[in-house]
């Protein structure tokens, strides 16, 4: 085996500015509408190629089980889908909080996906990268186009915007949060009268899921009221993570130097245009 390339790719974070659940389907899934808000604080991926077709994919995160990192099986999946001869060997750096809401999974499976195709000279669209992502995660394809955008459907069907690229201080409280309980919970709003890019501008919107993962979860109730005290904070995805805007990067470190030692905390920039694609 020879190893004959090397790169490195950044994953970002994403934030949910709103997160509404408008229906539930017949297949189990939601119709749901947010924006996915893109970030400059990322995951690092470190792409060699090889080869001799064989794929390995080490992570930072000791606990993880290889077989169910969704780096890998995006590589997989492209390698299947490309019948390419050519391998790879994948380390990811993790940063990004992992269960947190704010797509860290996701944004690395994207990553493989885009640099990959690169690295192994396949030359696919975007579209058909983001439905080789789609079977993988349902926020995979905003990753993957590479835009902060309004999205609708399960998280697929998205609409670029183009936002002020604010500056956010993001919270995680220490808790791990099952996704799948909070979205089979009974007193989760899955009837949200749906809104457009205008009603959100003008401030509607609301993360459907805060009310219940507060209830269930007193950690992120007590994060929430305090970050409140300095600007109005909002869940991302079903949590744990927690967001607050401000005007400039002096505010938000300001706040982040007030943040109880029980919590991690970062401060972090919008991109309209992903660190990926840059």
């Amino acid at each position: 085996m020879t190893m004959i390339a090397t790169s490195c790719w950044p994953a970002p974070a994403k934030l949910n500015l709103f997160l509404h659940i408008t229906s539930r389907r017949k297949d189990g899934y939601h119709n749901l509408q947010t924006i996915f808000q893109l970030l400059d604080y990322s995951d690092i991926l470190n792409f060699k190629l090889r080869s001799d077709g064989q794929l390995f994919c080490i992570s930072t995160l000791t606990d993880l089980n290889p077989e169910q990192d969704l780096t890998l099986k995006a590589a997989r999946l492209l390698k299947q889908y490309s019948n390419t001869p050519l391998g790879a060997d994948i380390k990811v750096e993790k940063k990004i909080p992992v269960g947190g809401g704010l797509g860290g999974g996701s944004s690395d499976a994207a990553t493989a996906l885009l640099a990959l195709n690169k690295l192994w000279n396949l030359n696919l669209s975007l579209d058909i990268l983001a439905k080789l992502g789609l079977k993988l995660g349902a926020d995979i394809p905003v990753f993957i186009y590479g835009h902060t955008a309004w999205a609708e459907g399960i998280g697929e069907i998205l609409t670029p915007v183009d936002l002020i690229e604010s500056w956010y201080l993001v919270i995680h409280p220490g808790c791990n949060i099952s996704t799948a309980e909070i979205f089979n919970a009974k007193d989760l709003t899955r009837d949200s009268f749906p809104i457009i890019m205008r009603g959100f501008m003008n401030g509607k919107g609301i993360n459907v899921f805060e009310k219940v993962v507060c209830k269930y979860y007193p950690q992120v109730n007590e994060a929430i009221d305090w970050l409140n005290q300095y600007s109005s904070a909002r869940l991302t995805g079903t949590g744990a993570c927690l967001f607050a805007k401000f005007n400039n990067y002096a505010q938000a470190d300001l706040i982040l130097k007030k943040l109880p030692s029980k919590w991690y905390g970062f401060v972090t920039q919008g991109r309209n245009i992903s660190p990926a694609h840059l």
